[in-house]
C-alpha cells in the first residue's frame, strides 16, 4: 500500500518537505525485489533525526544489501499528526510512503529517554500494537538500539528485542537470521528464540523480574533455555573495516547538524565519572587518518556540503589530529569548505589547532569545564584546571574569537552552594583575564548549566539526583550571582524534565506502566518545552502507584541489584564502585593513555586499553 498525500494536507502543515522524501542521495529500490523491508525510526522531529550519524550509518549498511530495503520514518510534528489521524492515514516511510505496519522490521534508535513517548505514539500511528504481547504473526518485529538501550527495562513491554552495543555487524546477522526464519514457516516466538542466541541481542520476554518488598529488584533471570544470563554488548573492533557513508542524504530543509559528520574514533580515554558515553563506548578505537581523508573528500563530492565536522567524544585526543587537520585544511581551503572541531579539551587546546579549524570561517567556541571549583572537577575526574581554561580562552580571544560558551553540570555529587557560586566566579574571572589582551574587551560569555542525571554504567549510577526544589534554588542563586555582568548570559535546563529523565534512565520494568499511562494522557515530544506536561506525568505515577523519587532521588547501595545488571557492557561493576569511592575522596584517575585502570573493557581485543594490557603483561 502506498500512501497518497494530498496537497490539502501538505500545504497546511509547517515545513511539508519533512514528509515528502525524494531528497538528494535517497536510496530507491523496488520493494518487490527485496526479501526484507526495514523501517529505521527516529522518535523525534525530522530536523533532529536527519542529524543523527547512527541513522546514516545503518541506512547505508542495510541498503548495500540487495535483499534489504531500509527506509526512514520520523515522528510527525503535531500539526501533521492531527492531519494523519483526522484522515485515517497511517504513519509512513519517506522512501515509498509505505505504512509502518507493512514492514518486516521496525527499528527505533534510543538517543534520549524523553523521546520514549514518541516511540509509543509512532507505533500507534503506524497501525502496530503498542504492547509487544499484542502483536500477532505477520506483524512487524519491533526492535530498538542506541545508547539508552543499555537499560532497556522501561521499554521492555513495548519492544520485541533490543540490540545492545554497536550495530554495524549485528544488524546484518539479524537480517540473515530473519530470512532463514521467514522461509521456515516457524512461529513469531521461534524467531525471537533464534536471535536471542546472537551476541548483543536482548529479548525482554525471555527474562523474569522479581522484586523485594521494599520495591528494589530482587532478580532478573532467563525463563528460556539457551538464553544468556547476561547479554554482552556488541563492539566493532576495527572501524576501518566497517562501511561509513559517503553519499549521505541531503535534506531540503535545514537540520540541526547540516554538514558532513566525520567520526574519527569511538570511546574515550578520560573517564569522567558522570559521562555514560565515556564508559559504554569503551575501549577507544580510531579510524586511520588516511581513511578519514578519503571519506571526507568523497563525502564533499557526493553531497555538496560546505562544512565538515569531526565527531567524537573528545576530538583533541585523536592521535593523528595534526596530520589529519593539515591534510584536511589543504583540501577544504581549496574547496571552500569549513572544518569544525567540536569536543575540544581545554588542556589540549592550541592556537595552531584553532587557526587550522577556522581558516575558512570562524565560529563560536565551546568548552565544558562541567564544574566551577577545582575540588568538584576532581570529584568528577574531569582532569582540567582553572589555568587550563584561562590559557585556552585567552589564546582564543587573541586569535579573534569573541564568543565563548561554557557548559557546566549542577547537582553533581558532593556539590555545595560554594561550588555553584564558583561557576559564576569563573565567568567573571575570565572576563577580567581577557580584558587587557587584543579583542578582549569584546568577549562575551555564555554559561549553561544542565542538571546532573545519574546514568547506568557510570560511577555515579548509585547516586541520588538533587531534588527539583534544590536544583531550582541553585539555578536562581547562580542567576543572582552574575546578574550585574552584562557580558555574561546564563542558560539552564528544566529541573522537572531532568527528574523524569533520571526516572527513565534508571527505571525498572514497572516504569513502563507510567510511560504507557502518560502517553495515553497525551504526552509526547517531552523533550520540547512547548509540549512537556509535568502534571500529566505526575498523574501517571500516581495512577500506577509508583513514586518518581524512588527512582530519581534515592541513593542505591553497592549491593543492590540494579535493573540493568543483566546487561554486560564490558566495564565491570567493581571498577565503577571503585571510581565512585575515589570520587568521594577527591582522587583523580589517570586517563587510559597514561595508565590502564583495568576497567574490564580491556577484555575486548582492540583499542588503546588492550594495547596497554598487552604491554603490561609483556613487561610484567
Amino acid at each position: 500500500m502506498r500512501i497518497n498525500l494530498s496537497d490539502d494536507i501538505l500545504l497546511n502543515v509547517k515545513k511539508p518537505a519533512k514528509y515528502t522524501g525524494n531528497e538528494w542521495n535517497m536510496v530507491r529500490k523496488n520493494p518487490e525485489d527485496v526479501d526484507v523491508r526495514f523501517a529505521f525510526c527516529f522518535p523525534d522531529d525530522y530536523e533532529i533525526g536527519m542529524s543523527h550519524l547512527g541513522m546514516k550509518i545503518l541506512y547505508h549498511i542495510l541498503n548495500k544489501r540487495e535483499d534489504t530495503y531500509c527506509e526512514r520514518v520520523f515522528a510527525p510534528w503535531t500539526d501533521m499528526e492531527e492531519k494523519l489521524r483526522k484522515n485515517n492515514i497511517p504513519l509512513f516511510s519517506l522512501e515509498t510512503y509505505t505504512p509502518l505496519s507493512e514492514f518486516d522490521m521496525v527499528g527505533f534508535t534510543l538517543q534520549y529517554e524523553m523521546s520514549y513517548t514518541n516511540i509509543l505514539n509512532m507505533l500507534d500511528l503506524g497501525g502496530i500494537p503498542v504492547l509487544a504481547k499484542d502483536r500477532k504473526d505477520k506483524m512487524p518485529f519491533v526492535l530498538a538500539g542506541g545508547p539508552c538501550a543499555v537499560n532497556p527495562e522501561p521499554l521492555a513491554d513495548f519492544i520485541d528485542f533490543f540490540v545492545i552495543g554497536e550495530g554495524e555487524e549485528v544488524t546484518n546477522e539479524i537480517i540473515d537470521e530473519y530470512k532463514v526464519w521467514k522461509s521456515s514457516g516457524e512461529s513469531r516466538e521461534e524467531f525471537l528464540i533464534r536471535i536471542a542466541k546472537i551476541e548483543g541481542i536482548y529479548v525482554p520476554g525471555f527474562y523474569d523480574v522479581d522484586y523485594n518488598e521494599d520495591g528494589t529488584v530482587k532478580s532478573i533471570t532467563p525463563n528460556r533455555e539457551g538464553v544468556p544470563s547476561r547479554v554482552k554488548r556488541r563492539i566493532i573492533e576495527d572501524l576501518d573495516k566497517v562501511d561509513f557513508p559517503e553519499d549521505i542524504i541531503v535534506p531540503y530543509v535545514g537540520t540541526v547538524h547540516d554538514r558532513i559528520m566525520l567520526e574519527i574514533f569511538r570511546g574515550c580515554i578520560r573517564g569522567c565519572r558522570f559521562c555514560q558515553a565515556g564508559f559504554i563506548y569503551r575501549p577507544l578505537r580510531e579510524r586511520s587518518y588516511e581513511k578519514l581523508l578519503d571519506i571526507a573528500k568523497k563525502s564533499v563530492e557526493k553531497t555538496g556540503y560546505e562544512e565538515i565536522s569531526l565527531v567524537s567524544l573528545s576530538t583533541s585526543d585523536y592521535s593523528k589530529l595534526p596530520e589529519l587537520c593539515n591534510n584536511l585544511i589543504e583540501y577544504t581551503e581549496e574547496e571552500k569548505v569549513n572544518l569544525s572541531l567540536p569536543s575540544l579539551r581545554l588542556d589540549n587546546f592550541s592556537l595552531q589547532l584553532m587557526e587550522k579549524a577556522s581558516k575558512v570561517r570562524k565560529s563560536g567556541l565551546t568548552f565544558a569545564p562541567e564544574a566551577g571549583s577545582q575540588r568538584l572537577r576532581d570529584v568528577i575526574n574531569k582532569g582540567i584546571t582553572e589555568e587550563d581554561l584561562f590559557n585556552s580562552v585567552k589564546i582564543a580571544v587573541a586569535g579573534g574569537w569573541n564568543s565563548v560558551k561554557l557548559y557546566f553540570m549542577m547537582g553533581l555529587p558532593t556539590e555545595t552552594m560554594e561550588d555553584v557560586e564558583a561557576i559564576g566566579e569563573l565567568g567573571i574571572k575570565l572576563l577580567d583575564q581577557c580584558r587587557d589582551i587584543p579583542n578582549g574587551k569584546s568577549l562575551k560569555i555564555t554559561l549553561s548549566t544542565s542538571c546532573f542525571v545519574p546514568k547506568p554504567f557510570t560511577p555515579f549510577q548509585w547516586e541520588p539526583m538533587d531534588e527539583m526544589e534544590k536544583l531550582m534554588e541553585k539555578q536562581l542563586h547562580l542567576k543572582n550571582t552574575i546578574r550585574k555582568h552584562r557580558k555574561i548570559t546564563y542558560n539552564y535546563h528544566d529541573a522537572k524534565l531532568s527528574m523524569l529523565e533520571a526516572v527513565l534512565a534508571r527505571g525498572d520494568r514497572r516504569t513502563g506502566q507510567v510511560l504507557y499511562t502518560a502517553w495515553k494522557k497525551g504526552c509526547k515530544f517531552d523533550g520540547w518545552a512547548e509540549f512537556f506536561d509535568f502534571n500529566k506525568w505526575m498523574e501517571a505515577f500516581e495512577e500506577c502507584g509508583l513514586d518518581p523519587e524512588f527512582y530519581a532521588n534515592r541513593r542505591r547501595s553497592f549491593s543492590e541489584v540494579l535493573p540493568w545488571d543483566h546487561i554486560n557492557i564490558g566495564v565491570t561493576k567493581r571498577f565503577l564502585q571503585k571510581e565512585c569511592e575515589k570520587a568521594y575522596k577527591g582522587e583523580v584517575t589517570r586517563n587510559c593513555s597514561e595508565n590502564c585502570s583495568f576497567c574490564g573493557a580491556q577484555g575486548y581485543k582492540t583499542g588503546i586499553c588492550f594495547s596497554e594490557q598487552r604491554s603490561d603483561q609483556k613487561n610484567g
